[in-house]
Order: C-alpha cells, then sequence, then structure tokens
C-alpha cells in the first residue's frame, strides 16, 4: 500500500520568494519473494497557478527500477532522496562525498520542506558506500531513458562518441584507470550515454554496447579510429544511422588502400574552409573519394560510399609557427565534401564541450574514488549535472556561474531539476 504525504510551505526565507507550491512526494513499497522486502519511489509533483516553463524533465523517475543494494535493516535513508541529494550537491558545485554531506547538512533545513528524510541527512560514509555498490549498468540505462527523453535529434545531427580516462582513478601497483566511452549530440549539446571500458579489454568492445543503448536514426555518427571496425559500421547502419570513422595505422592495409585511392585517384568533390579565433589561422581542405576500387573487401563495410581526406594548416598567429596534418576517413555518406568537412569538425566538439568541461568545469581528472563503482556513478552525476546546466537557458553564465548560481538560488535549483 502507497503512503502519501503532502507538504505545503510558503517561507520566504527556505524558497526565496518562490511562487507558492505544493510538494507531493509519493512512496511506494514493493514486497519481494514472500521476505518484507521495502522499495521507494520519490516523485515530486508539482503543481502551481500559472507553473513556469522548465527546461529539463526531473531525471529521477527514470532511476526508479534501481536496485537498492543495501540490506533492509540497514536503510536509514531512502534511495530516492539519497539520489535527489548528490544529483542537487553536483549541479552546486560538489566534488566528493564530503562535499555531499556538508551540502545536505547545510540546506537540511530547506530540503525538508519537500523530502521526508527519516534520518537525517546521509553521511559521507553513506553516500560512498551506496554509489559503490549500486550496479552501474542500472545507473548508465536510466540516464539513457531520461536523456532519450529530453533529447530531440535532429535528422543529420552529428552524435560523436570518445574515450576519456579517469586519471585520478589509478590504484597501487595497477597500471589500469577508469575509462569511460560518451556519445555526445553536437546539435542538442548533451551527452547520450556512456559505457565503461573492461579492465582486461578497450574501447572496441564498449563502442557497440553504448550504440546499442542509444536512439540514432537519421544521424551521423563520428569515432575516431579505435571505433573504425566493420561490426562497429553494421551495428550504426542497422541503426538507422550513419558513420564518418576515422583511419589510422591500426587499419593498416585499410590506412594504406586509402591514402593510395588519394593517390592514383581523382576526387569526386573538394571543399575548403577557413577558420580565424583562438589566435590562430586554420584552412581545412576535404576531399572525398567515391570510387572504392583499390579497396579491398569494400563491400564489408556496411553501406560504405566514400573515402575522405582532411588536409589541415593551422598558422599560430603570436609565435608564427604552422603546424600541418593530413586525416583520412571512411563514410557512409555520400560524396559531399562541404558537409563531410562541417561533420568531420563538429566531432571535436565532444573534446572541447564535454572532457574539457568535465576536467576543468567538474575536476574529473582529479578524482581519486577507486572503490567499487564509485568512479563510474559518480561520472554519471557529473553527466547528469552537465546535461542539466547545459540546457539552461535562463543564464547567460557559463558552467561555473551556473553552478554558483543553483548552489546560492533554490528556485534556480528546483527549476534546473525539473521540480
Amino acid at each position: 500500500m502507497g503512503v502519501v504525504s503532502t507538504v505545503s510551505h510558503r517561507s520566504a526565507d527556505n524558497l526565496l520568494s518562490m511562487p507558492e507550491k505544493q510538494f507531493q512526494v509519493k512512496f511506494y513499497a514493493k514486497a519481494g519473494r514472500g521476505d518484507a522486502y521495502q522499495r521507494t519511489k520519490l516523485a515530486i509533483d508539482n503543481r502551481e497557478e500559472g507553473r513556469r516553463e522548465v527546461g529539463m524533465e526531473n531525471p529521477l523517475k527514470y532511476f526508479a527500477e534501481l536496485r537498492d543494494p543495501r540490506i533492509e535493516k540497514n536503510r536509514d535513508h531512502l534511495l530516492e532522496e539519497i539520489l535527489l541529494i548528490a544529483i542537487a550537491a553536483v549541479l552546486s558545485g560538489a566534488e566528493s562525498w564530503n562535499d555531499m554531506a556538508a551540502y545536505g547538512q547545510d540546506k537540511v533545513e530547506w530540503l525538508k520542506t519537500f523530502l521526508t528524510l527519516p534520518s537525517g541527512i546521509p553521511s559521507h560514509d553513506t553516500f560512498n558506500r551506496v554509489f559503490q555498490a549500486l550496479d552501474p549498468e542500472e545507473m548508465e540505462n536510466g540516464f539513457v531513458a531520461w536523456v532519450s527523453s529530453i533529447a530531440k535529434l535532429t535528422a543529420g545531427e552529428v552524435v560523436a562518441i570518445d574515450g576519456k580516462s579517469l586519471c585520478g582513478t589509478r590504484q597501487t601497483g595497477k597500471k589500469k584507470l577508469v575509462h569511460m566511452v560518451s556519445a555526445w549530440a553536437e546539435g542538442n549539446g548533451l551527452v547520450l550515454g556512456q559505457r565503461k571500458v573492461d579492465e582486461k579489454s578497450n574501447e572496441i568492445t564498449a563502442i557497440p554496447k553504448l550504440l546499442n543503448a542509444l536512439e540514432l536514426a537519421g544521424t551521423v555518427v563520428t569515432i575516431d579510429a579505435m571505433g573504425c571496425q566493420r561490426k562497429v559500421a553494421k551495428r550504426i547502419v542497422e541503426k538507422k544511422a550513419d558513420y564518418v570513422l576515422a583511419v589510422k595505422d591500426n587499419q593498416g592495409l585499410l590506412a594504406e588502400q586509402v591514402r593510395d585511392s588519394f593517390l592514383l585517384l581523382e576526387s569526386d568533390a573538394v571543399a575548403e574552409e577557413i577558420d580565424c579565433g583562438h589566435g590562430r589561422v586554420e584552412q581545412r581542405r576535404c576531399s572525398v573519394i567515391a570510387d572504392l576500387s583499390l579497396v579491398e573487401k569494400s563491400a564489408q563495410w556496411a553501406s560504405l560510399q566514400g573515402l575522405v581526406r582532411i588536409e589541415s594548416e593551422r598558422y599560430h598567429k603570436v609565435t608564427g609557427k604552422i603546424e600541418r596534418e593530413i586525416r583520412f576517413y571512411i563514410t557512409s555518406l555520400p560524396p559531399d565534401a562541404a558537409r563531410l568537412n562541417s561533420v568531420i569538425r563538429q566531432h571535436w566538439g565532444i573534446e572541447n564541450k564535454l572532457h574539457w568541461v568535465l576536467d576543468v568545469g567538474f575536476s574529473e581528472d582529479l578524482d581519486r574514488k577507486r572503490a567499487g563503482h564509485a568512479a563510474q556513478n559518480f561520472s554519471v552525476l557529473n553527466r547528469i549535472a552537465l546535461n542539466l546546466l547545459r540546457q539552461d537557458k535562463s543564464s547567460k553564465r557559463g558552467i561555473k556561474g551556473k553552478r554558483l548560481k543553483a548552489a546560492w538560488n533554490h528556485p534556480y535549483l528546483l527549476s534546473l531539476l525539473g521540480i
């Protein structure tokens, strides 16, 4: 039987002059196989007259199927409330379990206006133990489901897939770091999903798992050389998407045949771009060949239509230094050089707008969480927060500025959470 608790609050001190709201908090209990097994699901129903429009949907309901890893007698805190406090804390600048606990203690009176907090604020050890033990695959599935509900992928949108190591996660005596593969929707400015690379494997095994979890119809998937695999190309096409895959020496024979094609065959299309900014001038020349006659077993690459060469030259105004680079790709797109030049350039958004922001804005590279699934699950929290902040259009501040605003402005934080 469900128990419904309704709290109505009007305090200007607690809600910073918010319009009158009523939060309805519902807790549902489930029974296990004959044993008294309690699970709770938090649903916050925001009902206000003249309700303002919010940009994002509350992500919590998409984690309702998370299995609570704690034994029943140790469940002093509701799992959903732990999750909500954790997400709110990360939005407000928290980077550790201690930060989360301190945030909760400082905000306890405000949190009580819409949470039950039956045993008060969880300690930093509780946050640590819970996120160490939560099933990371369930966390990531919940994240993907939430993003799928809010992302509006348009035809031709670039979805870049790339890996990132969490440098602080190396354990004493071990060489391996936690390595995550993420998908970034350039047009939406959203992280679509992520998967951890298994310790005894590499990105080649993680990329298909990530592709399987995503809705990609109509998009263009770009991947660095590690993803230049026949099975990856096939899976992308099966998802009704196109691909642009980088070709490097890890695909020895293919790389040689693509280079030979540009030496011996005439290009079907050529386009140039010049970009001035950040103290440099960059010229990119894109050439495309539709003739695949020099590529052995080209039919084994699903829907392969062309070979691409990018010749780039960067002139640094301050030093006068000139850098030149040539990169090669294969693609399922038709030989439109201008479009391919743009698609390949957009791939780097995952480095500049995701990986760099996570390292600088969220200090992810300094993260030293190592036990259990802590690092992987905390990375999900960071990406939830980044998506919420990226989608907010009410403030023109950067990610750091928005996190500061969320820390001291309760209505703003609630709007980010969709509450």
